[in-house]
Parts: structure tokens; sequence; C-alpha cells
């Protein structure tokens, strides 16, 4: 995949993260990147702390959505690309839904389920500090690399 199917008004890039917990940040960090670059002008582009249950109604307006945020996943070594499946799950009653969540509930509410990716950037530290760990941002570069 590349970012060029995104750059449509039908599409959204949405970067999870916060930029004040370190590698939490990553996700709006590649969202920086981006528009930094001039790409995907087009697309929608939105900043958030974390995803909420109304999100499902603007990703079901959606043709495409791209996810991107940090994980702790130790198997992911530097970044990962993915497709989820819509998936009900409890993240819905808490404070974050997860994106498999938000599909499934798009689906079910909305009738609507966009193509979606989840670009997932390894991070390593998330306390309170601004600013990427050098290793995050390494993975950062990486991913980057990869759509350039």
């Amino acid at each position: 995949m590349n970012l060029d199917v995104f750059d449509d008004e039908s599409c959204l890039i949405y970067g999870v993260g916060n930029v004040g917990r370190q590698d939490d940040g990553l996700g709006w960090a590649f969202v920086d990147w981006l528009e930094a670059q001039g790409r995907c002008p087009r697309a929608e582009i939105r900043r958030n702390y974390q995803l909420l249950l109304e999100d499902s109604e603007l990703i079901s307006t959606k043709r495409r959505v791209l996810f991107v945020d940090a994980t702790q996943d130790v198997a992911v070594t530097s970044f990962t690309l993915y497709r989820p499946e819509p998936k009900m799950d409890f993240t819905f009653t808490s404070h974050a839904i997860s994106v498999p969540a938000l599909m499934a509930t798009s689906q079910q509410c909305f009738d609507r389920l966009p193509e979606s990716h989840v670009l997932a950037i390894r991070g390593f530290e998330f306390e309170l500090e601004l600013g990427l760990t050098v290793a995050a941002q390494r993975n950062l570069d990486d991913a980057t690399a990869r759509f350039s």
C-alpha cells in the first residue's frame, strides 16, 4: 500500500496519541511528517489523544481510513501496517475504544464499514515528558521511509 490511495476527500488519516507522553506522540508525529511533506493534502487529517465512540460516525462517512498510533507490542520491532477486522469488544465502555470496536460500531449503527488500516509504530517510553525517545524516532523514520 502507498499513501496516494489516501489522497482523497473520502479518506481520513487519524493520528492518535499524546505528545506530552514521550513515544505516545508517534501518531501525531507521523501526521506532522505527512503535512510537512505535503502528502495527502486532500485527505481529512485528525489528531486526537484517543479514539472515541463518536468517531464511529466520522469513519462511517469515509471510504478509507488510516489510523496511526504508537504500540508497546514487543513483537513489533519498528512498525507494522495491518488491516484490522471489526470486532465488538468491551473497550467501547471505557475511555478509549479500540479500532476494531470502532469499526464494528460504525458497521452496526451506520451500516458503513470503511476500508481501514492501522500503522502501529513501536514506542518505548510513555512518561510525562515532551519528545520522542531516540529509539522511537528511529522507528518513525523507518515508517516514513516506507512511505516516501
